[in-house]
């Protein structure tokens, strides 16, 4: 029988390439392999390892997350949760029923302790009141999702004006409201963080609402994010990976053949870095936005329909790195989890200054406390945007010697032992990630998520799916997360599982 794919598949299992072994590429493979057609596919890797943004080292006399670190919205409602429960990663907290229906709004948590620049401990009754005005202008953004006409173009505009009208209404001294300015330009940041731009400004507005957040209280993996890509991987057959593979070239609507298969022509052919030419019939592309911007003009021929490639490029796309510090002895209470920094004389209400050598420190916004391994005493650092690229760029030396003078000042002990040793992300650098996760940009809408989620050719009525995409920055409501990572392979799978009979599988030629 002929399947509605075309004729090439009737005669043999088709031919599946996924290119990249993040969540969704894994998601997609797992999915597909256990399908009745029994696709013959492979995953090409570029790196060595698989997970892609999912990445757990062994540090520190235990695991850090270099790359995701939290399960968002751990409910029923989250693919990832359901997974990592029925993998038993996952204790008896994580799973446990208030957990699951806590609602945090996706709102990080207060600090336990907040320091100063110059050495004070801030009130946590006023970060607390500042946090509660801040979210609620957060909350209140998410309703100008179906409105025709925003009052401005961005989040930080919106942000900015609200925080502005309300200051100016403050009845304290001088110096309680230029604090809680400061206050408010932490959460400004922290909020960077969360959406993975270098400011506010450049989150567009109206669509920022349509961002989904799940129920459930964030939680992590006690042995690491990566056991939950490396259970996907076990479960594929042992020839599906293919590690060191990056990929140069995509060719599609052509008419490609090869020696191992005489007369057969597949629509496809992926050309690897290596000189490796692989035909198939249907490729599903995982890579991530970052890699797609920067590899536009090459990576697809013909190219990119043009209102696709806009779609690639008007997307945001930005950087949020992690810092971990180790110290001999902590200098912070048993009890604490978060240490929060405020940059006094910063503000919302100013533009934000260019990034200096000497200050890129500032958009750092503090410290998660780790938690402890034996002897061991770890501080994990956030710092989002352009700053975050800049520290990309220094030296182990230099990041350790500009943090160690920012706790001294914030601690006001001058006295306070350097950390002993860093670890830290470089996602930008990362030639086949360029960045951490994707933004809706100003000037671009959930529309353009919907458009770079469009298989090829565009005209697929009567044509055979030839170019699939997935990854994060293909989900409307859950982009940015592991969740819509893993969603999105799932549904590219069942999108090709859609043109498919039970068929026997063709072999790979081997490379």
């Amino acid at each position: 029988m002929e399947s509605r794919g075309g004729g090439a598949e009737a005669s043999g299992g088709p031919r599946v390439l996924v290119v990249g072994g993040g969540i969704a590429g894994l998601g997609a493979a797992q999915r597909l392999c256990r399908h009745p057609a029994s696709p013959h596919l492979r995953v090409l890797e570029a790196t060595a390892r698989a997970g892609g943004r999912i990445r757990s080292e062994r540090s520190f006399g235990g695991v850090v997350e270099v790359g995701a670190h939290w399960i968002h919205g751990p409910s029923q409602g989250n693919p990832v949760f359901q997974l990592a429960a029925r993998y038993g990663l996952l204790g008896e907290r994580e799973l446990s029923e208030e957990n699951q229906l806590l609602e945090t709004g996706g709102h990080v948590g207060l600090p336990s302790v907040c320091y100063s620049s110059s050495g004070a401990c801030v009130s946590l009754q006023l970060v607390a009141e500042m946090a509660s005005l801040f979210y609620g202008l957060i909350d209140q953004t998410r309703e100008f999702l179906h409105s025709t006409k925003t009052p401005v173009p961005s989040v930080g505009d919106f942000l900015k004006r609200e925080i502005g009208q309300l200051a100016a209404g403050w009845t304290e001294d001088e110096d309680t409201r230029k604090l809680k300015l400061a206050i408010l330009n932490t959460f400004l940041n922290v909020e960077c963080c969360v959406s993975g731009t270098h400011s506010m400004d450049l989150v567009a507005l109206a669509p920022f609402g349509e961002y989904t957040v799940l129920p459930g209280l964030d939680c992590t993996f006690a042995g690491g994010y990566q056991g939950l890509t490396d259970h996907l991987v076990a479960s594929l057959p042992k020839d599906v990976m293919v590690f060191n593979k990056p990929v140069k070239t995509v060719h599609w609507a052509g008419a490609f053949q090869e020696a191992a298969s005489p007369g057969e022509t597949f629509p496809v052919l992926v050309e690897c870095e290596d000189g490796d030419r692989l035909p198939a019939h249907h490729v599903i592309i995982t890579v991530p936005l970052g890699f797609l911007k920067e590899r536009l003009d090459t990576f697809f021929v013909p190219p990119l329909p043009p209102d696709k490639a806009e779609a690639v490029k008007k997307m945001g796309f930005g950087t949020n790195n992690k810092i971990f510090l180790e110290f001999e002895e902590p200098f912070w209470e048993p009890a604490c989890q978060h240490i929060q920094l405020v940059w006094e004389d910063s503000s919302p209400l100013q533009d934000a200054a260019p990034v200096l050598p000497d200050t890129w420190y500032r958009k750092l916004i503090g410290f998660l406390v780790l938690p402890p391994c034996g002897s061991v005493h770890v501080l994990c650092g956030f710092i989002a945007g352009l700053e975050s690229e800049f520290m990309e760029t220094l030296s182990d030396e230099e990041v350790l010697t500009s943090l160690t003078h920012v706790l001294r000042k914030a601690t006001g002990n001058p006295e306070l032992p350097a950390p002993k040793s860093v670890l830290r992300s470089r996602w930008h650098s990362a030639p086949y990630t360029r960045g951490s996760y994707s933004y809706v940009a100003v000037g671009s809408t959930g529309d353009d998520i919907d458009l770079l989620a469009q298989p090829l050719p565009a005209d697929s009525a009567g044509a055979q799916l030839q170019v699939l995409f997935a990854g994060e920055a293909t989900h409307r409501t859950f982009y940015s997360t592991t969740h819509g990572a893993l969603l999105s392979g799932w549904r590219e799978a069942d999108r090709l599982a859609g043109l498919w009979e039970p068929q026997a599988p063709r072999p790979w030629p081997r490379l």
